[in-house]
C-alpha cells in the first residue's frame, strides 16, 4: 500500500503539489491525470525518490520512504518511462534482464520469466530476445520496456507516459497487452497520462489532478457520471460516457417505479390501472416485489374474462436484466429477443425497475444532443 500524508513540493518559492493525501490499495491500477504542469509527474516521482517532498510523509506498507535505503527502495519497484530507455549497446535480453540479474541469482527462472513476460506483451521470445533495440520499431522497444519493469517481480510499477509517443494502433494494442499482464500479475501500478481515455481503459481509479491538488480520486464510472466540479466536468468533455458505454448501467436509465399488481388481482381492475396509468405493461409481483410475471396489452386483444385472475394469463417466462448491467446489455438482449420491454430484477428475484425500448431509444439519443 502506497499512502501519501499531507505532502507538498516545492521547487525554489513555487509550490508545484499542495498538501495531498491519498492511498493506492495493493494489486490497484492507479492513474494520474491532468493537464500538462499539474503535479502528476512530481507526484509519480516521489515514490522513488527521484523526487524528495518538501514536507509529508511518504509511507509504502506502513513505512515512511525517506528512511528507507533508496537503492533497495528502487529495486522493489519497476520504472516505465515516455522515452523507453533501453540501453543502446545491450541484446533485449540484456536489458529485460539487468535488474532481475541483481535481485536473483537464479539464472534458470529469470529466462523463464523473460519468455513468459515477452510473449504476455506478443514480442516473440525467439525473434527478439538477442535483437538490439535499433533493430526494433519504436512500439516494440516499448513493449520490451514494459518486459523490463515487471521482470524483477516488483511489488509497485510506476509507469510515467509510457505510449504518449506511439502511434494510436500500437498505443491500444499496448494498452491491451498491459491489461492481460495486469490480470495476471496483480501489481500495484501507478501511471501518468493526460490522456482521458487511456485512464478510462486502464484504471481501477483516476486521481485527477490540478494545479499540484487532487480534485477528484474516484473509479471511471463514478467520474464520468458525477464529475467533483466544473474543472473534471470540462476535463472530461460532456459526452466522454459515450465512449465507454459498458459504464452506463441497467439502473442508470431504468424506470424505477413500474407499475406492479398482485397476481390475484382481476384481469378488469388490470385494464383499469394500465389505461389509468398509461402503460401498456404490467409487473406481476407479491406484496415484497418478488416478480412472478409480465402482463402485456397485447394479450388482452380479442376478450377475456374481467373477473379472471391475472396470474392465469400472465407471461410466466420472461426475459430479465440485472440493474448492474450494462447499455451494450441492453442493446444485445432487445435486438435478440425482439422486446419492448425488459423487467429489471435483482438477484433476489425483486423487480428494481423497467427498461422499454423508447427509454433505450431516448438514452441513446442523447449522445446526438
Amino acid at each position: 500500500m502506497i499512502e501519501f500524508k499531507n505532502v507538498s513540493k516545492k521547487f525554489q518559492d513555487k509550490s508545484v503539489i499542495e498538501d495531498i493525501n491519498f492511498v493506492i490499495n495493493d494489486g490497484e491500477f492507479v492513474v494520474l491525470l491532468g493537464e500538462s504542469g499539474c503535479g502528476k509527474t512530481t507526484t509519480l516521482k516521489m515514490i522513488n525518490k527521484l523526487i524528495l517532498p518538501s514536507s509529508g510523509t511518504i509511507e509504502i506498507n506502513g513505512k515512511d520512504i525517506s528512511k528507507m535505503n533508496t537503492i533497495s527502495l528502487r529495486r522493489r519497484m519497476g520504472y516505465v518511462i515516455q522515452h523507453i530507455g533501453l540501453f543502446p549497446h545491450m541484446t533485449i535480453r540484456e536489458n529485460i534482464s539487468v535488474i532481475a540479474n541483481l535481485n536473483f541469482k537464479d539464472k534458470e527462472k529469470i529466462e523463464e520469466t523473460a519468455y513468459r513476460l515477452m510473449k504476455m506483451v506478443n514480442l516473440d521470445p525467439d525473434t527478439y530476445m538477442d535483437v538490439y533495440p535499433s533493430e526494433m520499431s519504436g512500439g516494440q522497444q516499448q513493449r520490451a520496456g514494459v518486459v523490463r519493469a515487471f521482470m524483477a517481480e516488483p511489488e509497485i510499477v510506476l509507469m510515467d507516459e509510457p505510449f504518449s509517443a506511439l502511434d494510436p494502433i500500437t498505443r491500444t494494442q499496448i494498452q491491451a497487452s498491459l491489461i492481460d499482464m495486469q490480470s495476471a500479475l496483480k501489481r500495484t501500478i501507478v501511471f501518468v497520462t493526460h490522456d482521458m481515455d487511456e485512464a478510462i481503459r486502464l484504471a481501477d481509479r483516476i486521481c485527477i489532478m490540478d494545479k499540484g491538488k487532487i480534485v477528484q480520486f474516484d473509479t471511471p464510472e463514478n467520474i464520468l457520471k458525477n464529475p467533483a466540479n466544473d474543472f473534471v466536468s470540462n476535463f472530461i468533455g460532456p459526452k466522454r460516457i459515450w465512449t465507454s458505454p459498458e459504464f452506463i448501467k441497467t439502473r442508470d436509465i431504468m424506470i424505477s417505479d413500474p407499475v406492479c399488481c398482485h397476481p390475484k388481482m382481476p384481469l378488469f381492475k388490470c385494464v383499469e390501472i394500465m389505461g389509468r396509468r398509461r402503460v401498456d405493461t404490467l409487473v406481476i409481483t407479491d406484496q415484497y416485489k418478488r416478480m412472478y410475471g409480465v402482463l402485456f396489452a397485447e394479450q388482452l386483444i380479442g376478450g377475456y374474462d374481467g373477473h379472471q385472475a391475472v396470474e392465469t394469463i400472465m407471461e410466466k417466462k420472461f426475459t430479465s436484466v440485472s440493474p448492474d448491467s450494462s447499455i451494450v446489455d441492453l442493446l444485445t438482449l432487445f435486438d435478440e429477443h425482439h422486446l419492448s420491454t425488459l423487467p429489471v430484477v435483482n438477484s433476489q428475484g425483486i423487480i428494481e425497475g423497467l427498461i422499454t425500448r423508447s427509454t433505450l431509444i431516448n438514452t441513446l439519443s442523447r449522445q446526438f444532443i
